[in-house]
């Protein structure tokens, strides 16, 4: 029975689906440098988030190990060559997370709009400060948005659906695309940073949500 090690912490649901394929699963999140290195080479596959780094080191006695998984987009905690040397297939799953990611974008535009920090803690001080938080209508105002791959593309949806107005910057998008989605592409950075109330950016290691909107302090 080939078996698995879970590196990083999965829900329980994770598991009973490797145990009802058939896979004898080790969990055990959160191990060391020294005791990971030990584990991976009584494996023949391997589940990491991004807690956990499969250095070259890490994979040299993994004589066993067949497959790598990471469960989320990049596999920049994986060194690829050293696995690429031993044979290892090295795999991520890049949608798993699109629209959860998309939403919680939308959760972080919504909350520098409507002030929902700074309200929520001037009502634990027990102050009704409305005038104050009012904040501002998203619909009308410009989101940027660099990077327009799967997350870039469903915050994109969201945006024109909260009747927003859509600039991107993305080199490998090609207009047509961003037209049929319903959005400009910029030639360069500078110029979706001029015009944007807004600014997501949607690409490899880096995502965040800023804005330039008058909102109150």
């Amino acid at each position: 029975m080939p078996k698995v090690l879970i590196a990083d912490k999965l829900p329980d649901s994770t598991v009973n689906m490797l145990v009802e394929a058939g896979l004898e699963v080790v969990n055990r999140p959160g191990l060391k440098p020294h005791d990971l290195k030990q584990a991976v080479r009584d494996v023949e596959g391997v589940i990491v988030r991004s807690g956990v780094q499969l250095t070259a080191d890490i994979l040299a006695g993994a004589d066993r190990l067949r497959a790598i998984c990471r469960a989320g987009v990049g596999v920049d905690n994986v060194d690829l060559p050293a696995a690429t040397r031993k044979g290892v297939v090295v795999m991520n799953t890049p949608g798993a997370n699109t629209i959860s990611t998309a939403e919680h974008t939308f959760a972080l535009i919504l909350a520098l709009s409507r002030n929902v920090g700074p309200a929520y803690i001037s009502m634990r001080e027990g102050k009704w400060d409305r005038k104050r938080f009012v904040g501002v209508e998203l619909a009308g105002t410009t989101l940027g948005i660099v990077g327009l791959g799967r997350i870039g593309q469903a915050v994109a949806a969201r945006a024109l659906a909260f009747g927003m107005k859509v600039i991107c910057h993305d080199p490998f998008i090609a207009r047509d695309v961003a037209a049929r989605l319903g959005v400009r592409l910029a030639d360069s950075l500078e110029d979706v940073l001029k015009v944007s109330d807004y600014v997501t950016v949607h690409v490899p290691g880096f995502i965040i949500a800023i804005s330039r909107s008058p909102i109150s302090p």
